[in-house]
């Protein structure tokens, strides 16, 4: 495989759980910057496995292949193909003052499952502040209810990826915590001062400012 020769910024899935003949077509005439893998792609290991292989070859690089793996309610890949996780904050809840020993352990074990399977970045981690307000789409999947704790876990998740040889992705920017809607279904409007942001969360991904892929909230 070569090295990176993406022509098209932009990251496809496929629709099935191997590339269809059309697919390996248009993904080497349009050489996209990435694949990402959804529950749709996901048989056996060995079968994701093999999907990644003919995903690479289908644009003839060694092309980056995302997943959203967070370990709770979002998790892609599930048993037996790997371990199930608890959802994040009750595993944060649960960790008590060991929480950053235990978030490293937890995404380094989950990238060393991706990197099995040949991928090899992980939507993660989630530095969402939660509320009580937050909508129950993302509460459980943040690392905290305040900003602090959400950075001291949110850099040993992102520290276990590294170390697991997965690159991390932060997300929400600039914070979704707030939101009280599922914006997978509508919009969701925050009102609160910039000064408070500043304070919270935008504090969160400001002490992130040397990753080098973030995924956006789709806020206002």
């Amino acid at each position: 495989m070569t090295s990176a020769r993406f022509s098209s910024p932009v990251i496809f899935g496929v629709a099935g759980p191997e590339i269809m003949a059309w697919e390996t077509v248009f993904f080497a005439d349009i050489q996209p910057m990435g694949f990402i893998l959804f529950a749709r792609n996901i048989e056996t290991g060995e079968q994701v496995r093999k999907l990644c292989e003919d995903l690479r070859a289908s644009v003839g690089w060694n092309i980056p292949i995302l997943i959203d793996q967070e370990g709770g309610r979002v998790q892609r890949l599930i048993p037996p193909i790997v371990r199930q996780w608890s959802p994040p904050l009750d595993h944060a809840i649960a960790a008590g003052e060991q929480g950053r020993d235990v978030f490293f352990a937890r995404f380094a074990l989950i990238a060393h499952e991706l990197r099995g399977l040949g991928i090899d970045v992980n939507c993660a981690p989630c530095l969402d502040i939660a509320r009580e307000k937050t909508h129950p789409f993302l509460r459980n999947r943040c690392y905290g209810t305040a900003p602090q704790e959400v950075i001291d876990l949110g850099r040993a998740a992102y520290d276990g990826l590294l170390h697991g040889g997965v690159v991390p992705v932060i997300k929400h920017m600039p914070g979704h915590g707030l939101a009280v809607k599922d914006t997978h279904h509508g919009v969701s409007h925050v009102d609160e001062s910039v000064e408070y942001l500043m304070q919270n969360d935008f504090a969160v991904f400001k002490a992130f400012a040397d990753a080098h892929v973030g995924m956006s909230a789709h806020i206002i």
